[in-house]
């Protein structure tokens, strides 16, 4: 299956055709905003009535204060929450960055013997010898002498046994 690239000028078609879509979505939306706007300014905030007398007006207005009392704790409390939620993000954001973005480097290679690095670990007020056969237990090799004894004396067990075997027989 082989895919064919697309060639640059009908990519730049196609972006183009993109933009001009999301724009009209941008615009659709900013109308869908105003419309919800003002639908929620007819709920919750009627028009006052201007006619009557001095104490209607006062009563209309401690009733508008009361509105923009409430309105304002409204707003605050979701500010409140907006700025929450930013700092969330942010440590979330920290978060990511510190797991993922942190790369150890490639480590050189060093040659350096056994001595030099226990030196460079422990100091110079301790000096370590890996001379390992110096610590080793020191066995004495056995003479060959020895081995042909052995030998000379197991024949001569088996010549002893041939003899008790005659023994039997001619008995």
């Amino acid at each position: 299956m082989s895919e064919k690239k697309m060639n640059s000028s009908r990519r730049h078609h196609l972006k183009s055709l993109m933009l001009q879509i999301a724009a009209q979505w941008l615009a659709q939306e900013k109308k869908d905003d105003i419309a919800a706007k003002e639908a929620y300014m007819a709920q919750n905030c009627a028009s006052p009535d201007m006619s009557g007398d001095q104490n209607a007006l006062m009563e209309t207005c401690k009733k508008l204060h009361a509105l923009l009392d409430k309105i304002d704790e409204e707003r605050y409390d979701l500010g409140s929450k907006v700025e929450k939620a930013n700092k969330e993000i942010e440590d979330l954001k920290l978060k990511v960055v510190d797991l993922a973005g942190v790369k150890k480097p490639a480590l050189k290679k060093v040659r350096m013997s056994a001595d030099a690095m226990l030196k460079a670990l422990l100091g110079s007020k301790h000096t370590v010898n890996m001379d390992l056969r110096a610590n080793l237990k020191q066995v004495k090799k056995e003479k060959k002498e020895e081995e042909t004894a052995d030998v000379g004396d197991w024949r001569k067990n088996v010549e002893d046994k041939a003899d008790r075997k005659k023994m039997f027989e001619t008995s």
